[in-house]
């Protein structure tokens, strides 16, 4: 069933992808390729109707699809509980009055992008944090709502695959590991991944060229409309703890739960469920913590936690019909499709650059990095070990095509989670997001690109 769409497949997410570019609503755009998708499966109106509304519903029986649509909702709970307590004031009277730890506008895209390196143990809580904790003090130094997001999504997923002491890595060494199982290849996997990572250049660069835009002060188009900050409108006794503590507990429960659930290995523990544990015990325990402070009153609290939740609303639908579409492209077979063109490269040299622009291209049309690991990993590892005399040299070379086209696919798409939430978080309009961030991401990739190539060619030599 999943061979039989051929290029029919590849248009529910070019569907969806060319009307929220086109139209800038993203959930609509989503949703019409859904629809677009199960029209040609079906080929009846009516059936197209029942089995959309049927294939929504079905994701809410997965357990991962309804903690990370109830981490998404009440992030914004903790967003807005941080706002009212005054604990962003408190931040900014910190690094700003206080110590002057930040002076200028350097060192306000600097704060965001060590906050994204310090936290690699999940992307979307890298991207959440360094975005809403960096978003006053940016803003006050005339940072663009897009350039925020473009450093919090640069330094999420890609120093997440670099740094992989979380799901990231336990899903890469269980897809390797699945492998030598099966006697494909003989190999450590550990081992193995460790030296993949070497050859990593997507996130590599990504994070290079970060860090190079921030140096360079480079301005990113603005499409966002910012109230400049004033430091002296600001609460003069605003509690820096109130943003600690949520964040701080958040993140200690993150890594609490990946234990619990890894049944004391945390590379084994559940993401989903950690995050969904870790935002809902941040909120139980923020509340605690503000009222024993008398930072807030119940009543406020209480307020606060419904009204950030219900402004989260319409990124959780996003979220919701970007699952969809990327259940939509499974049943059809789309990253099975686009795989197939790898039996048409044959010069060993050109594998790795062959699976790393693959691996991109299935993950910008389906949105997950990981889908794309789960598809193009064992197809990736088959045939590299099918070479001969090069497989050797060249299997960590293909394993870092997989990971970095993956991640370049999943950076660039306007479908992918980490994208979505990486704008929510820094407050920016998501296609705006996607059309500032691209040409970086492009030009991170054509670097990759280059550099695949002359690693296939030197190691067949």
């Amino acid at each position: 069933m999943q061979e039989s769409y051929g290029i029919y497949s590849l248009l529910p997410p070019l569907v969806a992808i060319v009307l929220a570019i086109i139209t800038r609503n993203v959930t609509v755009s989503l949703l019409i390729g859904v629809i677009s998708g199960y029209f040609i499966m079906e080929q009846n109106i009516t059936s197209t109707v029942v089995e959309s509304i049927k294939g929504i519903a079905s994701l809410f029986e997965k357990g991962w699809v309804v903690k990370t649509l109830v981490f998404a909702i009440f992030v914004g709970s903790i967003i807005e509980l941080i706002q009212r307590s005054g604990g962003v004031s408190g931040f900014i009277n910190f690094l700003q009055k206080g110590k002057r730890l930040i002076t200028n506008r350097k060192e306000a895209e600097l704060l965001p992008f060590f906050i994204g390196v310090a936290i690699f143990i999940e992307s979307s809580i890298t991207s959440l944090i360094a975005g809403t904790v960096s978003r006053p003090i940016t803003d006050k130094f005339g940072t663009s709502r897009e350039k925020l997001a473009y450093i919090c999504d640069s330094t999420s997923a890609p120093i997440c695959t670099m740094f992989p002491l979380n799901a990231w890595g336990a899903l890469l060494l269980g897809l390797i590991g699945a492998q030598i199982e099966a006697g494909t290849i003989s190999a450590e996997p550990i081992k193995l991944l460790g030296t993949a990572l070497l050859f990593n250049f997507y996130a590599i660069f990504s994070i290079l060229i970060v860090l190079f835009t921030i140096f360079k002060k480079i301005d990113f188009p603005s499409y966002t409309k910012v109230e400049p900050i004033n430091l002296t409108d600001l609460k003069k006794d605003g509690d820096i703890f109130a943003l600690i503590v949520p964040i701080l507990s958040m993140l200690i429960l993150v890594f609490v739960f990946l234990f619990i659930t890894g049944d004391g290995n945390m590379l084994k523990g559940s993401g989903s469920t950690s995050v969904f544990s870790a935002v809902m015990g941040s909120v139980l325990i923020t509340s605690i913590y503000y009222q024993i402070k008398k930072i807030l009153p119940p009543k406020e609290i209480l307020t606060s936690i419904f009204t950030g939740a219900k402004r989260m609303l319409p990124i959780a639908g996003i979220l919701l019909f970007a699952f969809a579409i990327g259940d939509v492209t499974v049943k059809m077979g789309t990253g099975v499709y686009i795989s197939h063109f790898a039996n048409a490269i044959l010069h060993p040299a050109l594998l790795p650059t062959g699976i790393f622009l693959l691996s991109a291209i299935i993950a910008f049309s389906t949105g997950t990095s990981w889908g794309t690991f789960s598809i193009m990993m064992p197809i990736a590892i088959t045939i590299t070990a099918g070479i001969g005399a090069d497989a050797t040299a060249l299997l960590p070379l293909s394993i870092a095509a997989v990971i970095s086209g993956g991640v370049f696919g999943d950076h660039a798409s306007p479908i992918s989670d980490t994208t979505i939430i990486s704008a929510m978080a820094a407050g920016c309009d998501l296609i705006a997001h996607v059309k500032t961030q691209l040409p970086w991401a492009l030009l991170s990739a054509l670097i990759s690109v280059i550099f695949f190539l002359l690693s296939g060619f030197l190691m067949t030599l």
